[in-house]
């Protein structure tokens, strides 16, 4: 499998490693100085070497940066280290910005000969206009022409195609679309996209968030180049890292929340509570849907929470662990929190026996009108829907006067804003930090403190001038003795 190349005091070791896929025999060399020693020891450990070397070919461990291109290590990290080491939603991020942005861009370079100013030229890249990818589709003015000369109505493009009602008007309107809906319509009706559509691209550009995001992905996989030793260092810690502005987290103040709960007593059973839950539990969406009753300690008034409901395209809906090992947690809740909950737990029971064999049978708290697992999005869909459909409804009130319609109006908070609004809340009113890291299943406090740090400086602000009219309250009454 392996010879010995002499050559002077040096010697070269070559091993066989298949062959390539014109048929040529493939090497792995390496030169070894052996001037140390005596010309009789120099052979004896030529050979002791050789042999190591073939076993470490045979073992996969020789790693070589000069032959291996970026891509193809990508591949390696990918299989060896990402599939094992993240959780399913980063890997799935992490592979789409690679397969969108860097191996286009990078992935024809050797591994070895990565620099610094690859990096910064595609960075700067990023940062331009056309970058983001991102793109709609829209029916063509003779949609519904090209339609009948395929003997298609509305209705057969519809069943065809698995759209709605919705979806078709889109068509006639000429709205854009995304693209699943568009290629589910060209697949169903067997035309090609490009003569039903117009593709709509983005002139935006990318986020400060999501170059980090790349810059985040290829750090990671050549700091694990260097540890693997394909590389001696990596090019990545020379470039600057993009910062990212900590912009404060959306969330509801006091009289909004209370204003919001009272609102919820005319919303679906349902929806109330999940909402009633997030607002006093602060739970993360995938803990939230991924409830179970057994979960419920109606004793205590507590709720454990111990994984995660995700969804992925390539995937689809499942349950994982939590997000780290403090976000398995046990937290109290408000005994009307509970009471709703039951209601809804009566509710649930009654839904059940209504469906009788229809109904499939889970311990999921929250589900589909079946009984099937809820998709992760359905409460957060709904909840942005509630608040254009309140705002709306109060801003077509001509009857109300200005200042009452900005006083009803509620912010554009997502439904994950609850979460935040549970925290700042419990912050407002002096909770300890470490408490509130606690119950929101943060792996740290510094996680909490770099969340919410706008609160804190708020919060910050109103301690200092508390004391300080307390201090001007005391001159005030001193004075007035004198």
């Amino acid at each position: 499998m392996g010879h010995i190349e002499k050559r002077g005091s040096s010697y070269r070791l070559h091993v066989s490693c298949g062959y390539d896929s014109k048929g040529k025999k493939k090497y792995k060399r390496k030169t070894v100085n052996l001037s140390h020693l005596t010309a009789h020891k120099q052979e004896i450990e030529a050979r002791r070497l050789l042999a190591l070397f073939e076993n470490e070919v045979l073992q996969g461990s020789i790693l070589d940066g000069n032959k291996i291109t970026f891509e193809e290590f990508i591949t390696l990290w990918i299989n060896d280290h990402a599939r094992i080491k993240l959780e399913p939603k980063t890997l799935f991020s992490y592979q789409s910005e690679l397969e969108k942005r860097i191996i286009p861009a990078l992935g024809h370079i050797k591994l070895s000969r990565l620099t610094p100013n690859h990096l910064i030229q595609f960075y700067n890249n990023l940062r331009e206009e056309g970058v983001r990818l991102d793109y709609k589709y829209r029916a063509k003015a003779n949609f519904f022409e090209i339609l009948k000369k395929n003997n298609y109505s509305e209705q057969s493009l519809m069943e065809l195609s698995s759209i709605n009602r919705k979806n078709l008007k889109k068509i006639r309107d000429r709205e854009n679309m995304n693209p699943s809906i568009a290629e589910k319509i060209s697949e169903g009706l067997q035309i090609p996209i490009s003569k039903l559509f117009e593709k709509i691209e983005s002139k935006k550009r990318l986020s400060d968030r999501t170059i980090q995001l790349n810059q985040r992905i290829i750090s990671s996989i050549l700091t694990t180049a260097v540890h693997w030793q394909f590389i001696v260092s990596n090019p990545a810690l020379r470039v600057q890292p993009q910062k990212v502005e900590r912009k404060e987290a959306s969330h509801f103040d006091l009289e909004q929340t209370e204003y919001l709960l009272q609102l919820m007593n005319e919303e679906p059973l349902k929806y109330r509570t999940m909402v009633y839950i997030t607002v006093f539990g602060g739970l993360r969406l995938g803990e939230l849907n991924a409830l179970e009753w057994k979960d419920i300690d109606w004793d205590t008034n507590s709720v454990s929470i111990s994984k995660a409901l995700q969804y992925l395209p390539n995937k689809g809906v499942f349950i994982k662990k939590p997000k780290n090992s403090t976000s398995k947690r046990k937290i109290m809740l408000p005994a009307s929190v509970m009471k709703i909950l039951r209601e809804y737990k009566v509710w649930q029971n009654s839904n059940k026996v209504t469906l009788d064999n229809l109904w499939n049978e889970s311990d999921y708290v929250f589900t589909q009108d079946d009984g099937t697992i809820i998709f992760p999005d359905t409460i957060s869909k709904w909840f942005s829907k509630f608040i254009s459909s309140h705002n709306s409804s109060i801003e077509q009130g001509s009857i109300l006067e200005e200042k009452k319609k900005k006083k009803l109006l509620l912010p554009k908070v997502s439904f994950h804003g609850l979460r935040h609004t549970n925290a700042t809340l419990l912050m407002s009113q002096n909770i300890d930090l470490a408490t509130v890291s606690k119950r929101l299943g943060h792996a740290n406090i510094t996680t909490t403190l770099n969340i919410y740090t706008h609160t804190l400086e708020k919060l910050d602000q109103t301690a200092s001038d508390s004391l300080e009219s307390l201090f001007s309250k005391d001159k005030k009454t001193v004075q007035k003795k004198i």
